[in-house]
C-alpha cells in the first residue's frame, strides 16, 4: 500500500526533475504552449509562475505567437431589433471561432488592437483596455468630460517598440461657442501613456480634418500613428499626417504621384491600412451616382521610407470588393471581404490581380449584422499583463450594471435561456427514446428467435426504428457564451433535432402497432383465439416537443 507521504515525496522528486532542466529548454517547451495552457501552468509552482510572468519571456512569447484575424461587428438595430457587438476570430487554418470574445461587451466598440490587448470604447465615462485571451481588463477615465459628439473612431491605440510604452490617442473636435462640433475639424490630440496620471493635450500644427479621420481610418505602425488629411492643393487632394508616439511630434508626408482618373467614374475614395506591418494607402474611384460602389482598379501603395517619403505600388486589383475593412484587411495572403450576406476571402497573389466573386472562399454568414460594418484586425494571443498600470489615478472601477446586466439586453438573455431549456428538453426526450427502443427490443426478442417469417418482419420493424437512434446524447451544455454565428447554428441544430424526435416517436409507435398486428395474425393462424383488445394510444410524445 502506497502511503500519502510516499506520494508526496514522489511528487516533490518529479518537480525537482522538471525544474532542474536547463532554463533554455524549459523556455523552448513553454514557447510551444498556447496561452490558455500557460495560464494553468502559472499555478503549478512558484518557479513556473515567475518564469512565465517574467517580462522577457512575455515579450519572447509574443514575438512567436500565431496571428489571428479578429473580425468585429458593432451593435446595431436591424428590423427594429437591437443586436449586440460581437467578434469572430479566424485562425491560421481559416476556421472561424466558436465562442464569443469574453471581454467584448454588447455595447462596446473596438478602436484598436495591440500585442493582444484590445481598446474598447464604451458609452459610459470610461474606455476599456482588455487582454482578450487572459480576460484581464482596465477601465480608464475618458479625456473630455463633455463627450457629446464623441465617437469611437476618434480614438487610437499604439505601442512604441523602443520605449515599450502603450499609448491611447484621442482626436478632440474643435468647439464653437463652448459646444463640440466633432464632425469637422480638430486642433488638439489628447494622449494617455499607460501608467500615467492624466491625459495630455498636444496641439496640432494647424486645424485638421476630422472627417478624413472618420472616413479613412487610423493606423499605428512601428510606434507612429498615421491618418489622412484633406489638402486641396496636394496630390489626390490629401496628405498623410503622422504622429510619433515616442517624441509626440507631427509630420506631413506627401502621397504618391497622382495618376489620371477616368472621367466616366466618380470621385476617388481613400483608406489608410496596415498590410504586414507596412503603412499602405488604398484608393479607387467610385461610381458617379453611387459612392458605395467601387469601379476601375483598386490601387494599394506602400510607404517604403517615411523619411524619404518614398512609395511603391504594391497591388493593382481589378473588380475589387466595394468595402475595404480596416485597419488590416489582408491575412495570410488573402483579402478579407464582406459581400452580400457573407464574409469571405480572396487570394492575393502577384501585383496585378483580378477578383472574381465566384472564387470567394466563404467563411461565415454575418447576418443579422449590417453590411459594410465589419472591422478587421490582425492580432495575437498574448500574456501581456495590465496589473502594473492599474495603480494610476486615471483608472476607474466600472459601474455595477454594465454589459449583459443592463435591462435592454434582458430579452436577448431570455432568448438564450429558452434555447438552453429547449436543449435540456430534447436531451431528456432523446434518452427516453433510447430507453423505449431498448424496451421494445427486449419485449420482442423472443419473436426474432422463432423459425417463422414473422421473425423476419419483426426484425425489419426493429431495424427501422434503431437505424435512426440519436447520437451524442451526452453532449454537455456550453459553459461559455457562443458568438452569434455559432448561436444561429446551434439554434438551427436544436430545431432539427426537435423535428427528428417527433418523427422518431411516431416511427416507434408505428413499429409497435405493426408488430402487434403481425403477432395477432400469427396467433390466429395458429388457431389461438385472442380477445379483441383495442390499442391504447399513449400520449403523443410530440406534445413534449413544444419548444
Amino acid at each position: 500500500m502506497v502511503t500519502g507521504e510516499t506520494n508526496a515525496k514522489r511528487q516533490i522528486n518529479k518537480e525537482c526533475i522538471i525544474n532542474s532542466l536547463p532554463g533554455d529548454l524549459i523556455e523552448r517547451i513553454f514557447f510551444r504552449l498556447p496561452v490558455s495552457t500557460l495560464l494553468r501552468c502559472v499555478g503549478v509552482c512558484k518557479h513556473w509562475h515567475d518564469f512565465i510572468r517574467d517580462p522577457q519571456f512575455v515579450t519572447s512569447h509574443l514575438q512567436r505567437a500565431h496571428h489571428y484575424a479578429l473580425l468585429f461587428f458593432p451593435q446595431g438595430l436591424v428590423s427594429g431589433q437591437l443586436y449586440p457587438s460581437d467578434a469572430i476570430l479566424i485562425d491560421k487554418t481559416w476556421s472561424p471561432s466558436t465562442y464569443a470574445v469574453p471581454v467584448i461587451g454588447p455595447d462596446d466598440f473596438l478602436f484598436g488592437s495591440c500585442n493582444g490587448l484590445l481598446g474598447l470604447y464604451t458609452k459610459t465615462s470610461t474606455i476599456k483596455i482588455a487582454n482578450f485571451t487572459t480576460g484581464e481588463c482596465m477601465h480608464l477615465e475618458k479625456p473630455a468630460k463633455n463627450t457629446r459628439g464623441d465617437h469611437f473612431s476618434f480614438y487610437s491605440f499604439g505601442f512604441h517598440p523602443v520605449t515599450k510604452e502603450y499609448k491611447i490617442t484621442h482626436f478632440l473636435g474643435d468647439c464653437v461657442e463652448g459646444r463640440p462640433r466633432n464632425k469637422d475639424k480638430f486642433s488638439v490630440i489628447q494622449v494617455y501613456t499607460f501608467g500615467g496620471e492624466k491625459w495630455k493635450d498636444i496641439p496640432t500644427p494647424e486645424a485638421l480634418s476630422l472627417n478624413s479621420v472618420r472616413n479613412s481610418g487610423i493606423v499605428n505602425v512601428d510606434g507612429t500613428m498615421y491618418w489622412l488629411n484633406e489638402d486641396k492643393i496636394a496630390s489626390w487632394q490629401h496628405t498623410l499626417m503622422s504622429f510619433d508616439l515616442r517624441v509626440e511630434s507631427f509630420a506631413t508626408i506627401q502621397l504618391p504621384v497622382e495618376r489620371e482618373d477616368h472621367d466616366y467614374f466618380g470621385p476617388r475614395k481613400f483608406w489608410i491600412r496596415d498590410i504586414y506591418g507596412k503603412l499602405c494607402i488604398v484608393t479607387a474611384q467610385t461610381a458617379r451616382y453611387d459612392a458605395g460602389i467601387l469601379l476601375g482598379e483598386l490601387q494599394i501603395w506602400t510607404l517604403d521610407n517615411p523619411v524619404e517619403q518614398r512609395w511603391s505600388q504594391k497591388y493593382n486589383i481589378k473588380n475589387p470588393p466595394n468595402y475595404i475593412p480596416g485597419p488590416q484587411f489582408v491575412h495570410r495572403d488573402r483579402i478579407l471581404a464582406q459581400s452580400f450576406s457573407s464574409v469571405g476571402s480572396y487570394e492575393l497573389i502577384g501585383e496585378n490581380i483580378e477578383i472574381s466573386f465566384s472564387k470567394m472562399a466563404e467563411l461565415f454568414d454575418f447576418r443579422p449584422h449590417k453590411l459594410y460594418s465589419m472591422q478587421s484586425y490582425i492580432c495575437v494571443k498574448s500574456l501581456v499583463c495590465l496589473d502594473v498600470y492599474k495603480k494610476a489615478g486615471i483608472v476607474r472601477r466600472p459601474k455595477q450594471q454594465v454589459g449583459w446586466q443592463l435591462k435592454k439586453w434582458g430579452a436577448w438573455e431570455n432568448e438564450l435561456r429558452e434555447i438552453e431549456k429547449m436543449r435540456s428538453k430534447i436531451h431528456k426526450l432523446e434518452h427516453k427514446f433510447l430507453g423505449l427502443a431498448d424496451q421494445m427490443v427486449e419485449i420482442y426478442q423472443f419473436l426474432e428467435d422463432k423459425p417463422h417469417e414473422i421473425a423476419e418482419h419483426v426484425r425489419m420493424e426493429l431495424n427501422q426504428v434503431l437505424q435512426d437512434k440519436p447520437e451524442n446524447t451526452n453532449q454537455p451544455r456550453f459553459l461559455r457564451r457562443l458568438n452569434w454565428v455559432e448561436q444561429k447554428r446551434d439554434a438551427e441544430e436544436l430545431i432539427s433535432r426537435s423535428k427528428k424526435m417527433s418523427a422518431r416517436f411516431e416511427a416507434i409507435k408505428q413499429a409497435h402497432l405493426n408488430i402487434c398486428s403481425l403477432l395477432r395474425s400469427y396467433l390466429l393462424d395458429q388457431g389461438i383465439s385472442i380477445p379483441d383488445v383495442s390499442s391504447t394510444d399513449d400520449k403523443n410524445e410530440e406534445e413534449n416537443l413544444a419548444c
